[in-house]
């Protein structure tokens, strides 16, 4: 019989690369407590619709941006722990050098889809945050309750979008410095 020991929680690869990185995991780890909170609310609200027959005007439209935000904010959580969608069917047939130059592509084509939706998430934030004369007005729901959810969703996005774009250019250079260090050798 074999001695298994368990793997790694996690290999090196899935590690935060670098101070942002880890930043984001750590900050993430931390919102991820929101998922809990969103939970109870949503709890709160069924206990409240159907015990008590007085349901809440809040929970759904708060429930809702909590986990929009949340889910936002995983693209840079996922990017920062190399847990991003790549198809491994030939990422995992090539040599090491190969698998490098594949991630260079990818950080350049990161780079180029966070930069075109950062700037459409900065259109999209000026609508939403200002009137056509430029006087601060955030969007609102709409709803009973009116909250300027949609316009700090919309905020997030950018803000994402622009972190992201950071940790793409951190990526590729970082990619690049180990080709460098690779050819030398």
């Amino acid at each position: 019989m074999k001695n298994q020991t368990p793997p790694d929680s996690q290999n090196s690869s899935e590690q935060p690369r670098n101070a942002l990185d880890r930043l984001i995991y750590k900050l993430g780890n931390m919102l991820s407590l929101l998922f809990i909170f969103t939970v109870a609310i949503s709890f709160y609200e069924v206990l409240m619709r159907y015990l008590f027959n007085a349901p809440t005007i809040w929970v759904h439209e708060t429930a809702s941006f909590l986990g929009g935000c949340l889910f936002v904010y995983g693209g840079i959580y996922a990017l920062s722990t190399n847990k991003h969608v790549r198809v491994v069917l030939i990422y995992d047939l090539v040599s090491d050098r190969v698998r490098r130059w594949l991630n260079v592509f990818h950080h350049i084509m990161g780079i180029i889809f966070s930069g075109l939706l950062s700037w459409a998430a900065y259109q999209m934030v000026q609508d939403s945050w200002f009137t056509p004369f430029g006087e601060v007005r955030l969007e609102t729901s709409g709803s009973a309750f009116d909250p300027s959810f949609p316009a700090l969703v919309k905020g997030m996005i950018f803000v994402t979008l622009c972190i992201m774009f950071i940790q793409f250019i951190l990526h590729l250079l970082q990619e690049l410095n180990g080709l460098r260090k690779q050819d030398n050798v």
